[in-house]
């Protein structure tokens, strides 16, 4: 077995999506509860067949967004794994409608932060171990701190 570490390649404020589906309807089902929880987001979803042809299966509204899903699906290559590139919109409005996809069967990350995926090959195929998100850790939060994060969370809207 090898590890290999692939770094998710997209612009610095670019949120995402990568999770773990089993079956090739997940790409429309996953489309479809885009859709109908946020219209407004514009997005690009590939998913990693692993079985039959074992293709980059491909959804979206915008052709760019699909562009960067497929380059970074094929570039994971990890069966039954999807990656979801979104403009107008954040993870949190449309992760619960992900995870309520009947196939979906996890979520390994949905930030904007630089991303590292850790993937396993064996002489059958690759899957995600795991992702690096982010920085290190590098303390406790201090009063300053609290309040900055308080005061950003009500700026914008997402606290009253």
């Amino acid at each position: 077995m090898e590890i290999k570490v692939i770094k998710v390649e997209k612009p610095d404020d670019m949120n995402f999506i990568l999770g773990q589906s089993h079956f090739i309807k997940t790409v429309e089902d996953i489309h479809e509860a885009i859709v109908t929880t946020a219209p407004q987001l514009r997005f690009g979803l590939a998913f990693c067949e692993s079985s039959g042809p074992a293709l980059v299966r491909y959804s979206g509204n915008d052709d760019g967004l699909i562009e960067l899903a497929k380059k970074n699906a094929l570039n994971i290559g990890a069966g039954h794994s999807f990656i979801l590139f979104m403009e107008k919109g954040y993870p949190i409005n449309i992760l619960n409608a992900i995870k309520n996809v009947p196939e979906v069967c996890g979520i390994f990350c949905a930030t904007a932060n630089p991303v590292e995926v850790l993937v396993a090959e064996t002489e059958t195929g690759r899957g995600i171990l795991g992702v690096i998100d982010g920085l290190k850790t590098r303390g406790i939060e201090a009063e300053e701190d609290i309040k900055f994060r308080k005061e950003f969370l009500r700026k914008i809207g997402y606290k009253f």
